[in-house]
Parts: structure tokens; C-alpha cells; sequence
């Protein structure tokens, strides 16, 4: 399909009772908010869920948190459920870093060890593996996988750094910066036959696949709860399979620390986990409204029809396409390339970001790959058709004035 034959547009999902689904979120509506997938928006019954807990909490501290242990673990059984995992495997942290962090923390050293990444990683995730491979007196290897690359060849780009050297492989499940999926079964398969630990950053896959983990072998996963499930911020699952999960422990030690995994991680002293306990209801509230299956599928029709209305927009604006060759493209997510002269480092990505909050009034994503800039993309079920057509008509011919400053700019500079 060419840039200018946009896809029929998908119809809004409603509540129950005929009103747009947005009324069941907070969200300030003097903004347009097109970045979901950055961090998530927590629907109205969640956060009244929560804030009853919080109530309950500061009545009555004492009796409050000695039971708390047991209400985790029975939050962590629905949260299993929803993920299809055991809850055995599962533990609830703040967010996918900390458990990256817990996981980096609990490997034995290994004297010269080799960490491998790829050049897609999350950037605070690879700085952690940097930081580990500096105390192991080792180094990160970084696989380059290239943007358009298919299932074999990013397989290929990620087994090629593997040596006898390699201590621990970390992988994305979907990366943040380029919206693509790696293929974590084959290099899993690969890295359980050669002996080496693999770590998953599926911090996009929980709520965007059914269910992340099935056919993927890996020592450990991590994922957030608070992007597509919709779930207060501060939370995250780790799961852990195998024996190296022994040595896993919560980055604060607490009275449940001589327990086994996943329990210990269920009592962090006086930390206000009421967030975890409040996110079955955010789970539940999307299941009974509208069905996961169906949001899911509502919202990777959004963010196709997104990607058509925007791109054809910019195109028409330059003459040239916009359209992003991606090898293995995700749900729910998409890229659209940025004229030149946005967004070509993360730092540019970032304060372009905020510049169009500040003057458009659109929350939204830009990133940056291999000196490209890019819109990431990403709908959830409050969005709708009209949220990007506005953005095609009203914020892309800003964007071209912007961009062509910048090229001006910099070639008079």
C-alpha cells in the first residue's frame, strides 16, 4: 500500500454505557496523548483502587504491613495468570530496569566475562550491562542489528558476538527506540545449548503479546505492567526459570530475605506497593470491558491506520516517503521517519518531545537510530482515528517548519 491510500479507519471503542473509552481515564484534555507506550496511563477504577489502599495503609500502618506479604502474593497469582506463567516464577519489582538490576546483582562474577547487547537496547539497560561487564573486568560486545533485518539475520547478528567468553546475553523482546521484536526463542534455544544466561527486556511485551513467554527459553524476563496492561507506575514482573534464580534478591533486604524466590521479594519494608496490589483491577477492568483479545486488536488497526494518515501527511510535505522498513514489526506499535534534521540523536529525540508538548500540546514519542530520527507510534484503547488525523493536519506541517530551521541552521552554521 502506497503512502497516500490510507486504511479504513477503525471505529472507537466505547464504555459499556456509549461514552468514549477516554472517560475512563484522567486524562488532562488540553493534551493529546499519542505515547502510550513510554508511561502508560492508569484508568480511573485503578487509581480509585489504589488510593482506597493507600487510605487503608496510612489508618493503620501496623496492622497494614506485616499482612501486606501475603496480598502481594495473592496480587502476584492474578498478575501470573494474565502474563501465563507460573506465579512460582514470577516476582513483582518497580519496573523493568529494577529488574534488569536485580538480575545484573545476582550473577556470580566471572573474571573477564563478555556481556552481549544489541544496538537497540534500552539505554540504561545497556549502561547497567556496561557497569557489570567493568566488575567482571570484562566487556560489552554489541550486536548490530540492522533496521529491516528479518528473523535469521538478526538471529545471525546476535549469535555471531557469542564466544566462550560470553557471560550473560541480553536481549530485547521488543525494543523501545526502533519498535521491533528480536527473536528471543531461536537465540534462547541457542543460549541454553551453549550454557550462557539470557535476560529478556520484554518491558513492551506484557499486554501487547497474549502471552510473552510461551516458547521462549530464558533464565530471565522482565516487563512492565504500567505501559499496555495499564497498571499504576511502579510496577513490573520479573520472572525467573531455573536454577539461577536462587541467587535473585530484592535490591532492599527485608525480614522475608532467608526466603525462598519468588516470596522474598513479596515484603520490601515500608515501600508503598500499593501499586502491585491495585493492578489486577487495571487488568481486570480491560478484560471485562472490552476483552484483551479485541484491544489488542483495536489497537494494532489504530496504529496501522496512525502510521498511513502520518506518513502520508509528512510525505506529502517532502516529496519523500516516510515509510519505515521494519524486519519484525510489532502490535500496537509503529515508526514513521522524521524529515531530516529532527531527532537524530536521542538528546535531539528528547527535547523534541518536549517541545511539541510545550507548543503543540501533543504527548508523543521521537527516537533516534543510526542518526535517523523517527515517531514511534504507540495506541491504547482511549486513542482513536481522530487523535492522529489531527496530529497529520495540525502537527506535521510544524514539524517540516522545524525541520527545515534545523537543516538551515546547520548548514549556516
Amino acid at each position: 500500500m502506497s503512502e497516500t491510500e490510507v486504511t479504513t479507519a477503525p471505529r472507537p471503542l466505547l464504555l459499556p454505557d456509549g461514552r468514549p473509552a477516554a472517560r475512563a481515564w484522567s486524562l488532562d484534555p488540553a493534551l493529546l496523548h499519542l505515547n502510550h507506550g513510554s508511561f502508560g496511563a492508569v484508568p480511573l477504577v485503578a487509581q480509585e483502587r489504589q488510593n482506597l489502599l493507600r487510605e487503608e495503609m496510612d489508618r493503620s500502618p501496623v496492622v497494614w504491613f506485616p499482612a501486606l506479604p501475603q496480598r502481594v502474593a495473592n496480587a502476584r497469582v492474578d498478575i501470573a495468570a494474565f502474563l501465563r506463567v507460573a506465579p512460582g516464577d514470577l516476582a513483582l519489582v518497580p519496573n523493568a530496569s529494577a529488574g534488569v538490576s536485580t538480575v545484573y546483582a545476582a550473577l556470580d562474577p566471572r573474571p573477564g566475562g563478555e556481556i552481549v547487547v544489541t544496538d537497540h537496547g534500552y539505554g540504561a539497560v545497556t549502561m547497567g550491562a556496561e557497569r557489570l561487564a567493568r566488575r567482571w573486568g570484562g566487556r560489552v560486545r554489541t550486536a548490530r542489528v540492522p533496521l529491516a533485518a528479518d528473523e535469521e539475520q538478526a538471529y545471525e547478528a546476535v549469535v555471531a558476538e557469542l564466544s566462550d567468553a560470553t557471560g550473560l546475553i541480553v536481549l530485547d523482546h521488543i525494543t523501545s527506540a526502533t519498535a521491533r521484536r528480536m527473536p528471543v526463542d531461536r537465540v534462547g534455544a541457542e543460549a541454553q545449548r551453549r550454557g550462557i544466561p539470557l535476560l529478556v527486556d520484554g518491558a513492551h511485551a506484557p499486554g501487547l503479546i497474549a502471552a510473552p513467554l510461551s516458547g521462549v527459553t530464558c533464565d530471565f524476563w522482565v516487563g512492565n505492567l504500567h505501559k499496555w496492561p495499564c497498571a499504576p507506575r511502579g510496577t513490573a514482573a520479573l520472572v525467573a526459570r531455573g536454577p539461577l534464580r536462587a541467587g535473585l534478591h530484592p535490591l532492599i533486604d527485608s525480614w522475608s530475605a532467608a526466603d525462598p524466590y519468588p516470596d522474598r521479594f513479596d515484603q520490601q519494608g515500608t515501600l508503598d506497593t500499593t501499586g502491585y496490589l491495585a493492578t489486577p483491577t487495571a487488568l481486570g477492568f480491560i478484560e471485562h470491558t472490552w476483552g484483551w483479545d479485541t484491544a489488542r486488536r483495536y489497537m494494532d488497526d489504530l496504529a496501522g491506520y496512525a502510521e498511513q494518515v502520518v506518513g502520508a501527511a509528512f510525505a506529502e510535505l517532502t516529496g519523500v516517503s516516510s515509510a519505515v522498513d521494519v524486519g519484525m514489526p510489532v502490535p500496537g506499535m509503529r515508526l514513521v521517519r522524521l524529515p531530516a534534521g529532527l531527532a537524530a540523536t536521542r538528546v535531539e529525540a528528547d527535547a523534541l518531545r518536549d517541545r511539541v508538548a510545550g507548543e503543540l500540546g501533543v504527548e508523543t514519542a521521537f527516537t533516534s537510530f543510526g542518526g535517523v530520527g523517527y515517531l514511534r507510534l504507540s495506541a491504547h484503547v482511549y486513542n482513536t482515528a481522530a487523535d492522529y488525523e489531527y496530529f497529520a493536519e495540525s502537527c506535521v506541517p510544524v514539524l517540516g517548519e522545524w525541520a527545515a530551521s534545523a537543516r538551515g541552521h546547520h548548514s549556516g552554521s
